[in-house]
């Protein structure tokens, strides 16, 4: 198997990436404003943590399908 990343991994790392430096943000603003973004939050995670969730089924969708055939 090669060492290329697959798109699917790259999106997988990149909503992580994505939620991380959010949350970073987030954590400054809130402190240095002293207001709270929660619905903001509340669907920014809901987007990116969905997605994680729906890479990972398909992950596990190819793996058994992949393992049913051999």
């Amino acid at each position: 198997m090669s060492k290329e990343l697959h798109s699917l991994t790259l999106y997988v790392v990149f909503s992580i990436a994505v939620l991380i430096i959010y949350t970073i943000v987030e954590q400054v603003i809130s402190t240095a404003t002293g207001m709270s973004h929660d619905t903001l939050t509340t669907c920014f995670y809901a987007c990116f943590g969905g997605e994680i969730l729906c890479c990972a089924l398909i992950k596990v969708f190819k793996l058994k399908e992949g393992s049913q055939i051999e």
